[in-house]
């Protein structure tokens, strides 16, 4: 069975919907980052980055990246058909995946979310976070371009970049964040989703 590190509402939601979407059978298991749990040496013998997520393979493989663990995902289970068909669209799912991770998320959201982590002084707090939100619509803004072309998921049908793509569209709904209108659909169009619907359910979100 694999095991899930997961914290609710945070970027594991996405691997959270995966996971799900592949009716494979796991064990979830809480980390409680407020609370420093993801700093405990029983977590950290498991992932001594102290992040989340994190996924223990069948065969032992520890998975500690999201790009990482939806990719392996989808080459695990290809007639879940994760992935886009053709190389260049797989290449491309890659790309777009790093940048809403890599930038939007670690570059931008910590910003807004986690801003004491950037800041030397206490004046800073409001140019640093402003800087998260500048990136932040910056990445909307270049994401929704690929949706305009396809009017719905990323690309033809659902794929790992679009459960990348709609934790960071529930974290820009839940404060307010503007996004353009596509993005507003794609939300809506993944909300849509009864495995998405039952995972905010079960993380204590309501729609």
């Amino acid at each position: 069975m694999m095991n899930f590190y997961m914290t609710p509402g945070s970027c594991s939601t996405g691997i959270h919907i995966l996971l799900e979407e592949l009716e494979q059978i796991f064990s979830a298991h809480i980390v409680n980052l407020p609370a420093g749990d993801n700093q405990k040496p029983e977590f950290l013998a498991i992932n001594p980055k102290g992040t989340i997520p994190v996924l223990v393979t069948d065969d032992g493989l520890v998975l500690t990246e999201f790009q990482a663990i939806a990719w392996w995902l989808a080459l695990q289970f290809p007639k879940a058909k994760l992935l886009p068909e053709s190389n260049n669209d797989k290449a491309q799912a890659l790309d777009l995946m790093s940048y809403i991770v890599g930038t939007m998320h670690l570059q931008g959201f910590t910003r807004i979310f986690t801003t004491e982590r950037y800041m030397q002084r206490e004046s800073d707090r409001e140019a640093v976070e402003a800087q998260g939100r500048i990136i932040v619509k910056k990445g909307f803004a270049y994401i929704s371009q690929q949706l305009d072309k396809t009017k719905g998921y990323l690309f033809e049908q659902f794929s790992v970049t679009d459960a990348a793509l709609f934790y960071v569209e529930f974290w820009a709904k839940r404060i307010d964040l503007p996004m353009p209108e596509s993005c507003h659909k794609h939300l809506q169009l993944m909300q849509q989703r009864p495995v998405v619907q039952r995972v905010l359910a079960e993380e204590g979100y309501r729609i």
